[in-house]
């Protein structure tokens, strides 16, 4: 199936289709606190960053079957901030509103989940990107759209960004799956609050550098021994992140957590069957590269 149909230009049909997907992420049956739950049967189609590239963007949602008998699951994060940019303008904000239609569309079986970059659009923190300062090229680009339209339309956008759930829990006899869009580093788990899957996100958490939101979404450099502690805490088999650039699509850190990238021609996506969920190195050997479904 296509993607919903927008007129990217119409501040109304924007504006909507941030209202709309903030609606269904706060109101559908798979939200918990601040985390999407889905349980088996059924596959889930398991990205990582994808930086407004279009046509990884079809293909996942090809994929996922949404509109058949037998829809997948699709999880999408890091929409946001391309690195191709019309005269200094990032105009990411078009591939936010379609996903945002798409979750208003099939509300349970659309899961976006919070990203760093989203998560530095809203509060206006700094992002440099292979030379690019994201937060102010985005802005240009939604300015020049929107003209004197642009709060309102920011003002969904925010609205649909603090609504977004910081994590995807696959429920399973077998052993949980959290997809999530990074973990704490290792130096912040003393400062971090570890009932963040349990509770609702409150402003504090999307603090720049104190909040327990801000730690999820930017950490890297995850060791065994926090991994284990993580695993005791929250139950978790297996962890499917993004953030990191993984060579090949793929990074693997031992003992249970995989790094996908989907934002370019070698990335990947992994299909989750929900009844068996794979072990880490299962997991590695089931990825699909973008570069094959051509």
């Amino acid at each position: 199936m296509p993607l919903p149909h927008l007129d990217l230009s119409s501040p109304d049909q924007v504006e909507e289709a941030f209202l709309r997907g903030a609606s269904a992420n706060r109101s559908a049956k798979c939200r918990r606190a601040s985390i999407d739950v889905i349980e088996p049967p059924g596959t889930l189609i398991a990205t990582g960053d994808l930086h407004d590239n279009p046509t990884n963007l079809e293909t996942l949602v090809k994929a996922a079957a949404l509109d058949s008998e037998n829809p997948r699951h699709l999880m999408l994060h890091e929409i946001i901030h391309s690195d191709r940019l019309i005269q200094g303008m990032d105009f990411s904000y078009r591939a936010l509103a379609r996903v945002a239609a798409l979750k208003a569309n099939f509300p349970e079986h659309v899961h976006i989940l919070l990203g760093n970059h989203e998560l530095a659009q809203i509060v206006g923190a700094g992002i440099i990107k292979d030379g690019i300062k994201c937060v102010e090229a985005f802005n240009a680009g939604v300015e020049y759209a929107f003209g004197g339209e642009t709060e309102r339309v920011q003002k969904a956008l925010d609205t649909f960004v603090r609504s977004l759930p910081i994590a995807l829990r696959c429920v399973s006899a077998r052993g949980d799956i959290l997809c999530c869009h990074s973990l704490p580093s290792p130096g912040n788990m003393f400062r971090f609050d570890t009932t963040i899957l349990t509770r609702e996100l409150t402003d504090d958490d999307y603090q720049p550098r104190t909040g327990s939101a801000h730690f999820m979404v930017w950490g890297r450099g995850y060791d065994p021994e926090q991994l284990e502690d993580l695993v005791e805490r929250w139950g978790i088999n297996l962890f499917v992140l993004g953030h990191e650039k993984a060579e090949d699509g793929i990074k693997l850190i031992p003992p249970n957590a995989i790094v996908l990238n989907s934002d370019s021609h070698r990335g990947v996506y992994l299909p989750l069957d929900l009844e068996h969920p794979p072990t880490l190195e299962q997991a590695a050997g089931q990825v699909v590269w973008f570069s094959d479904m051509e």
